[in-house]
């Protein structure tokens, strides 16, 4: 425990252990979340739910051994919906993969020669903050959006959707739900959330309220088991990407646009979150910076360059990591923790589907 300096950092075992278990009962929505938006871009479920807790698992634990930091890692939220929506809509997922590749091995590079250490420091305050309040009014909308209690309107762009459709009626209880556990503070609000909505629905389903529809997009909520296998990620790989697209049809600066926007989005969004959370905690010196920035944003260009290997979107820090700072966390103690549970996730597939 000597590696993680818990007396250097006023911190113990119990504590470290406790956040750890906190951030990942705030973050386990990914889990849930990630797999729908990503199969708006034809990619199996399945697979992209065994990516995405390899790839949660890979990043956090190297924030963890690297940094020494207690912030998770995983396919950033709004970073997702771009690439399912917006790039893979227009040019298929497999081109939006590679040009997450390629974002992320430029990344790498800006971190290693400390071009993003320089952005991050000469980037005012208050801009900073303003990203990660940006990144969440675009995370509120597609919530909505998928939620049903807005839709597309000609007249208007967006409208209210029906409240006389169960799923939506779902949606207003799971967010009062969810809404009230963090009135109160209580520790993995979003997580439980997801379970009392779950619940619900279930309930409803049981007593004949809720009727499965999958061609409406209303799967059935009872699991057809609780522990299984993951499933493979094989079929969305670079590597299987790679030889599906066409690369005689694709214009370059029409990559280049989509590189940078990438880019651009997760720079902003990698540092309004580093900014957020380590604020919270305490962690940053008198003029704003933080210790071993560098070392914290090379794990992150890491990440997402070996994501983006096993056919996931970005992979990002994540500003729930706050909820494991508030719990305590203070080193990467308790980023291990929350690695290990997303790697015991793996076997969980039927109930997070």
């Amino acid at each position: 425990m000597d590696y993680f300096k818990l007396k250097e950092n006023k911190t113990n075992v119990h504590t470290e252990v406790f956040a750890g278990l906190t951030t990942f009962m705030t973050i386990a929505y990914i889990l849930a979340v990630n797999p729908g938006i990503m199969s708006a871009a034809q990619m199996d479920p399945g697979a992209v739910f065994t990516t995405t807790a390899v790839c949660a698992f890979i990043g956090t634990i190297t924030m963890a051994l690297f940094a020494n930091y207690p912030f998770a890692l995983a396919p950033g939220m709004g970073l997702n919906a771009y690439f399912a929506y917006t790039i893979a809509a227009q040019y298929g997922w497999q081109l939006a993969l590679l040009a997450v590749f390629t974002e992320g091995v430029i990344f790498l590079g800006m971190s290693f020669f400390n071009v993003r250490e320089k952005i991050f420091e000469a980037i005012p305050q208050n801009m900073k903050y303003a990203v990660s309040v940006g990144i969440g009014l675009f995370i509120c909308f597609i919530g909505l959006k998928n939620g049903g209690l807005i839709v597309s309107s000609p007249a208007t762009f967006v409208t209210l959707g029906s409240v006389q459709n169960i799923s939506v009626a779902l949606f207003l209880a799971g967010l009062i739900l969810t809404v009230s556990l963090c009135i109160y503070n209580i520790k993995g609000a979003l997580f439980f959330g997801i379970l009392g909505t779950y619940a619900i629905g279930l309930a409803c389903q049981i007593a004949g309220i809720y009727l499965p529809d999958p061609a409406q997009g209303l799967p059935s909520l009872i699991p057809a088991g609780l522990v299984s296998m993951p499933p493979s990620f094989e079929s969305i790989t670079l590597f299987t990407a790679v030889g599906a697209i066409d690369f005689s049809a694709l214009r370059i600066f029409d990559f280049v646009a989509i590189v940078f926007a990438f880019l651009f989005v997760d720079l902003f969004d990698t540092i309004g979150t580093l900014i957020g959370v380590s604020d919270k905690a305490g962690m940053l010196d008198k003029h704003g910076r933080l210790p071993r920035l560098k070392r914290a944003l090379l794990s992150d260009a890491m990440a997402t360059t070996f994501g983006s290997l096993l056919g996931s979107s970005t992979v990002t820090t994540y500003v729930e990591s706050a909820a494991g700072v508030a719990a305590g966390g203070r080193t990467g103690l308790a980023s291990v923790v929350t690695a290990f549970c997303f790697l015991l996730a793996l076997f969980f597939w039927p109930l997070f589907s």
